[in-house]
């Protein structure tokens, strides 16, 4: 299992003063930032223009997530925007490997995200083409939702598969977690954990940022041991 990455979510960020936002988090490894068009998910949030502010700005990587319809056509673009990852969603994905590869030939890392109800099973072919697979363990639109028990048996299924497969492929879970689900979600194989209102709700994002990954790192040492 490689270390555990936090990254913040900018949803749960106060928007009229992100740039002072993303110096609260500067403990985090990268910062996640929710792209919704109110159309692929029940919510409206930032768009291009911000996220290539953002990649100006920010000292630390972006970890783009799109919940929009149509990533085919407008992925690429936030990947020259100078991203780290660009994360677009099965469901909405015509054409879900040429999108890959088309973010890889960017510069960007690759990532492709599944709805809590989305079965796992009928992308296991395509993990070679990622970087990234992001399992939502909340139904996407929304911060502040409730850590979904239910998804835990296909983090495990993702994890025998990207073990299987050989790749350095990371395994992302976002929504819902918290100091009381973080652990959770890590013994069943994530990696990659995305916290919004347990980061921006606490009274030091920065060290509720280190104390969810000491949380991770604790409990790799007492299943080592």
């Amino acid at each position: 299992m490689s270390q555990p990455h936090i990254h913040p979510s900018i949803l749960s960020a106060d928007f009229a003063n992100l740039a002072g936002e993303l110096e609260r988090i500067h403990t985090a490894d990268a910062v996640h930032v929710d792209v919704m068009d109110n159309h692929f998910v029940p919510n409206l949030t930032l768009g291009l223009p911000v996220v290539q502010a953002l990649a100006e700005r920010s000292e630390l990587p972006l970890d783009v997530h799109l919940m929009i319809e149509d990533p085919d056509r407008w992925a690429p673009a936030y990947a020259q925007a100078g991203v780290q990852s660009v994360t677009f969603h099965a469901e909405a994905a015509a054409a879900p490997v040429r999108l890959a590869r088309e973010l890889r030939a960017a510069g960007t890392r690759s990532a492709m995200a599944l709805r809590p109800a989305t079965a796992l099973e009928p992308y296991l072919d395509m993990l070679g083409e990622l970087d990234m697979l992001l399992l939502m363990t909340v139904e996407p639109g929304f911060g502040g939702q409730a850590f979904l028990d239910l998804v835990l048996p296909k983090i495990r299924r993702a994890r025998a598969a990207i073990d299987g497969s050989g790749k350095p492929i990371a395994l992302q879970v976002d929504g819902g977690i918290s100091r009381d689900t973080i652990l959770r979600a890590a013994e069943a194989g994530a990696d990659v954990f995305v916290a919004g209102s347990a980061v921006y709700g606490a009274p030091e994002p920065s060290v509720e940022i280190d104390a969810l990954r000491n949380l991770v790192l604790a409990g790799h040492q007492n299943v080592q041991q």
